[in-house]
């Protein structure tokens, strides 16, 4: 379970990862404080599959810079 943002609102889903990658390929599924992502190899990269009590989608969108797909 991870925060969906840093602490300066910056969003931590992003197009293309920054930093070393030390786990590609083992993860997935993504559980952040605003939803659950599916993290499927073949199809869309993200999947969004549940949203946070008290959470919208509209929120979800504005908050993740990465592309992901919908499936509530």
């Amino acid at each position: 379970v991870m925060d969906h943002v840093e602490k300066s609102g910056a969003p931590k889903l992003l197009k293309a990862c920054t930093l070393p990658l030390t786990g590609a390929g083992v993860v997935d599924l993504l559980i952040t404080d605003l939803g659950v992502f599916d993290i499927s190899r073949g199809k869309s990269p993200l999947t969004l599959t549940a949203l946070a009590d008290g959470v919208t989608l509209d929120e979800v969108k504005a908050k993740t810079e990465a592309a992901f797909a919908v499936a509530l």
